[in-house]
């Protein structure tokens, strides 16, 4: 724990709290992670600012709230007296905004060394993982608010039920997710701990798929004594993971501690049991789609028996569940054509919503439109991507969305498309993807990744409600 960081934000609850509000300044607001903290310190009174590369439909709804946008670098945009900044490690080192911050010694903190002092003396709930992080820690969070338990809940997503990735509670339990790019989740002292997938990424952070391993190990030993580890079972290196308790869990392997049993579908949800070494819990009802979100409700719920919650309270929850925007979210569902949009970017996640989709809709032809989000990520994984995107009958790639990279020579969409085996494939602009909606007849289509392709799915809801 940092001390002196601990001390700037008790100040700024102080002040705040005295009708002196503290001014907080986030630089890359924007953000989801970002966000979540810009809504936690605006709810503690502080006045809060920041910058973003764009305006979304999340600044917008930030600013609905009081807080102080720009989309320029413009250092004469920041505001006096500020009393804490706060950055992403997205944000690119020569961002003007940040180096005048540096150079004039202000209060400067990455996300994660702030949400790790916010939550210091919380009961801590982290999930980790490659994938499937956001909808556990959202479905584990929404299921401590709906039954009353109550918890404070910094979200990876916005919660559909709620509108947001931010709320709090008098209750000291802190639900978090606990993001493994630039080695965040190890500032995490969690009591309750998840690791959904340990598959590779962000290898331009880790070098290797090893030394990735070895972060998630080193992130089980932040448990705190007397903690529980919840991991997936038949994790490569699952056995060195480190936890006073370790249950595993899996979607129906019953060699896993607990899993799901007897699963039906029904118009595009499920019913299942839920079953644990003396425990179980029967028909449950998840209103979300994809057989993985199945899995991903079984780590919820075990966590909320776990804290003593009922039976019943925790089905209730799990039944009025809306799932999370751009996770398996359901745009347009008739009889006619079934629109899935998701935020997979990861060939893992696309193989899951690939599969997923299939399974509930075996009777519709499926289209699939991808943007593959860095660089780094589609020159390292470019394999893996071409053999999900071979699950389904028909692919059409946008060039890759750079975020905070530069191009890479020989690095493009191409290396996916020359790598399926699929022929049914092409690539297209954003423009031409409209176009191309707008003139072909679609069954069941998925638009997935982390890039802008969101900023596609009113034109294309428009089209195919048509």
């Amino acid at each position: 724990m940092n001390e002196v960081l601990q001390q700037v934000i008790d100040n700024i609850k102080k002040s705040s709290a005295e009708g002196n509000p503290a001014v907080v300044y986030f630089v890359g607001i924007g953000g989801i992670g970002m966000s979540a903290l810009a809504r936690y310190f605006n709810e503690q009174g502080a006045k809060v600012y920041g910058y973003d590369k764009t305006p979304t439909t999340l600044t917008g709804e930030l600013e609905k709230q009081g807080m102080q946008i720009h989309f320029n670098e413009e250092v004469n945009a920041i505001p006096q007296n500020v009393q804490l900044v706060v950055y992403t490690p997205a944000i690119p080192k020569e961002h003007a905004e940040l180096v005048y911050f540096k150079q004039n010694n202000y209060p400067l903190y990455k996300r994660s060394e702030v949400l790790d002092a916010v939550t210091n003396s919380s009961f801590n709930i982290c999930v980790a993982g490659t994938h499937g992080k956001t909808t556990i820690t959202t479905m584990i969070a929404h299921i401590l608010r709906h039954t009353g338990y109550g918890c404070n809940a910094f979200l990876g997503g916005i919660a559909v039920n709620y509108n947001s990735n931010f709320w709090s509670s008098k209750r000291n339990v802190c639900v978090a997710e606990a993001d493994e790019y630039d080695r965040s989740f190890l500032r995490l002292t969690p009591n309750v701990a998840v690791i959904t997938a340990m598959d590779a990424d962000h290898l331009d952070i880790y070098g290797t798929a090893e030394a990735m391993e070895e972060a998630f190990i080193e992130f089980t030993g932040k448990i705190k004594e007397g903690g529980l580890l919840i991991s997936k079972f038949g994790l490569k290196r699952g056995s060195e993971l480190k936890a006073g308790t370790h249950l595993t869990y899996s979607l129906q392997n019953d060699s896993a501690d607990v899993y799901a049993t007897n699963i039906r579908m029904k118009n595009g949800s499920y019913e299942f049991d839920v079953m644990m070494k003396g425990w179980m819990m029967d028909n449950v009802a998840l209103n979300m789609g994809g057989m993985h979100n199945v899995e991903n409700s079984v780590v919820a719920i075990v966590i909320a028996h776990h804290l003593g919650i009922e039976n019943e309270k925790i089905k209730d929850a799990v039944k009025a569940f809306r799932g999370v925007k751009r996770r398996f979210e359901y745009i347009v569902k008739n009889d006619k054509v079934v629109y899935v949009d998701d935020y997979a970017h990861h060939p893992e996640e696309l193989r899951a919503l690939i599969s997923g989709a299939k399974s509930l809709f075996s009777d519709k032809r499926c289209t699939v439109i991808f943007q593959p989000h860095l660089y780094t990520r589609t020159r390292d994984l470019a394999e893996g991507f071409a053999e999900s995107l071979d699950l389904t009958e028909e692919v059409i790639l946008l060039p890759i969305y750079p975020a905070r990279e530069l191009p890479i020579a020989g690095v493009s969409s191409e290396m996916i498309l020359n790598r399926m085996k699929n022929e049914n494939k092409q690539i297209l602009s954003k423009a031409d993807v409209l176009k191309w909606v707008k003139e072909n007849k679609v069954e069941l289509l998925i638009t997935a990744g982390a890039g802008d392709i969101d900023t596609l799915i009113e034109p294309i809801k428009n089209i195919v409600s048509k």
